[in-house]
């Protein structure tokens, strides 16, 4: 019965760090083709999560992989919000800002990133996407 349970602690043992390996948190990641369309993955590494979101900008944008450029990687991913900034002149650009602790810290985010008074070059400002932890988008609302 002792060799048992010696077995038995041992395998214990070795799987134990492989399911904190999985449990553990993990980073996201967002690639973007300007202008064109843009990718976002989660993964317990920055390699890993950039391939991810560099497939899906190719398959979304129909961009060369080398124009899918690396943007952001937050670790721990926490929550995300992606910002659709447009300057009165018309050029438009993206900002992107993850690691935040809540739904609505991305969303007081987005609302000072597009506040006028301290940005009044800005024609057109709104949080365009916002992911949990998990990476999943949910819906945006003020």
């Amino acid at each position: 019965m002792r060799q048992f349970y010696a077995v038995f602690l041992m395998m214990l043992a070795s799987v134990g760090p492989a399911l904190a390996e999985e449990q553990g948190p993990i980073g996201i990641a967002f690639v973007e083709a300007p202008e064109q369309g843009g990718g976002v993955c989660t993964g317990r590494d920055p390699e890993t999560a950039f391939a991810c979101a560099r497939e899906k900008c190719v398959a979304e944008s129909g961009a060369a992989e080398e124009d899918c450029l690396s943007r952001t990687w937050c670790f721990p991913a926490g929550w995300s919000v992606d910002v659709f900034v447009q300057h009165e002149e018309g050029p438009h650009w993206h900002e992107v800002l993850c690691g935040l602790d809540s739904r609505e810290t991305a969303m007081a985010v987005a609302a000072d990133l597009c506040d006028k008074g301290r940005r009044p070059y800005l024609m057109e400002c709104a949080a365009a996407q916002l992911y949990d932890p998990d990476g999943n988008t949910v819906e945006v609302t003020p």
